[in-house]
This record gives structure tokens, C-alpha cells and sequence, in this order.
């Protein structure tokens, strides 16, 4: 069945099932879910789309957008809609202290790093506090996009006290394989999750639409003294991570 048979409206576009910019974003949908509309194909025109369902542009336009809002369907300019890839979710425990290399690693995944920045800083105010740094003391940053499988995951800002990590241009893949190499990896982890919407800059690092819904993760880490070795902050893909975590009474 072409896009175009599955589309025309006397199947399924009814006065009592909702809004039609709905329906249509539904029937979409469900082309996208039985493979009438398969990953990297692309949706016909808006103007046929429209022609086809005797909709208005406005209304299949909107159900467009709710499809790009929902990660299903991704707008290229100059090229139009084209069905977006599936991601495969990733199931992370709260319960382990463990880096996104060994994470990925352990499902099979190879990992990739696009660095953002990488160096010796002055630390903001947040790096101070969380670090205890004392006046004047630089902090090495690490800032970087995190890919596994070939697709963009995260993106991952890290800040350590310069005693901790002295060359920041060691770190390739895992800085926790550099931190266990130099005696300080960390033993013990507190983080913080939050919903967040991503914005334009974000959203384009990691191939989503802007808007879409991520998730936000600061960690400040610890050695097994106590001294803190770690902040960081990670903003994760929301369609494509299950933060899971064992309750016990």
C-alpha cells in the first residue's frame, strides 16, 4: 500500500473522532507503526497531503508538528518530512555509579566523543561551591557531545579540582578509566534528575526536535575520604533513556 492510498480520508476520517488534525496526525502515526511509512522515507507534501485528505495545508501542517514534537517525524530544511529512525531506549540504573562508556559498552554499543571544550578554566561560582575550591584555584573541564551506536545520546559537562585530573587532554574516551588509572575514581554519587525542554542549541547537538523533552542530570561525585571529585551535568535524550532505580523497604 503507497502513502497515498493509506491516506485517503474515507477509512478513517470521521465528525465524531476529534479534531482533524488529529485524526490525520493519528493516522499518521499508524502508518509509521505498521511500516507504511518506513524510517528515512519521506511524508508526501504538505499541498498533498493535503489534496489527497481534503484537509487544509494549515491542518495537515499542524498534525505535522505534532509528530515532529513527538520525535516521530524530522523536518529537513530545503528537503521536507522525513520519518524518523527509531531509537533504542536505554535502560540506566541509579543504583550503580558507572560512566557512559562502561554503560554503553555493556550493552554492546561502541562510544564516540564530539568535544565541545577541553581545558584548564577559571571555575564559575557553581564549581567553587560544589568543589570547594579556594580563591584562585582552576578547575579542568571537559564538555563534550556522547554518541553510542553511531546516534547522539547526551551531552556531558564535567568540572574536577586540577589535583584530580592535572591534563584533561588525557581524557579520550572514559574519564573514569583515567580517574581509576590516576587512583581517584569516585566511590559514591549524589545526583539530582530533572524534566527539562530542550532548546535550539541543545536540541540541534542531539538531532531532536527543539523543544523536545530531555533530561537533566548533576552529579557531584565523591572519593571514598569524602572529598568531592566531580560536578557534573548531563543532558540526556528523553526519547531514548529509562532511568531505573531498586527500592527496598
Amino acid at each position: 500500500m503507497t502513502a497515498a492510498e493509506f491516506l485517503r480520508p474515507e477509512a478513517w476520517l470521521g465528525q465524531d473522532t476529534g479534531p482533524r488534525y488529529v485524526q490525520l496526525r493519528r493516522r499518521l502515526q499508524d502508518g509509521i507503526e505498521r511500516g507504511i511509512l518506513p524510517p528515512n522515507s519521506s511524508l508526501p507534501p504538505e499541498r498533498e497531503i493535503a489534496e489527497i485528505t481534503d484537509l487544509s495545508r494549515v491542518t495537515v501542517r499542524k498534525a505535522i508538528q505534532e509528530l515532529v514534537r513527538e520525535g516521530l517525524v524530522e523536518q529537513r530544511q530545503g528537503s521536507g518530512s522525513f520519518i524518523r529512525e527509531p531509537v533504542p531506549r536505554v535502560e540506566q540504573s541509579l543504583s550503580h555509579l558507572t560512566s557512559f562508556t562502561e554503560d554503553m559498552r555493556q550493552r554492546g554499543f561502541d562510544t564516540t566523543s564530539t568535544w565541545l571544550e577541553r581545558g584548564i578554566f577559571m571555575p564559575s561560582a557553581d564549581e567553587v561551591r560544589a568543589l570547594g575550591l579556594q580563591p584562585g584555584e582552576q578547575v579542568a573541564r571537559i564538555h563534550r557531545l556522547r554518541e553510542a551506536g553511531g546516534r547522539p545520546m547526551a551531552l556531558e559537562r564535567a568540572a574536577l579540582p586540577l589535583d584530580i585530573l592535572p591534563n584533561p587532554i588525557e581524557v579520550s574516551t572514559s574519564l573514569y578509566a583515567v580517574l581509576d588509572r590516576l587512583g581517584h575514581r569516585p566511590m559514591r554519587a549524589v545526583q539530582k534528575i530533572a524534566a527539562v525542554n530542550l532548546d535550539a542549541h541543545e536540541a540541534g547537538l542531539l538531532r531532536v526536535a527543539e523543544g523536545a523533552a530531555g533530561l537533566n542530570i548533576e552529579r557531584v561525585s565523591y572519593l571514598a575520604s569524602g572529598r568531592v571529585v566531580e560536578l557534573t551535568r548531563s543532558l540526556y535524550r528523553g526519547d531514548a533513556y529509562d532511568f531505573v532505580a531498586e527500592l527496598r523497604l
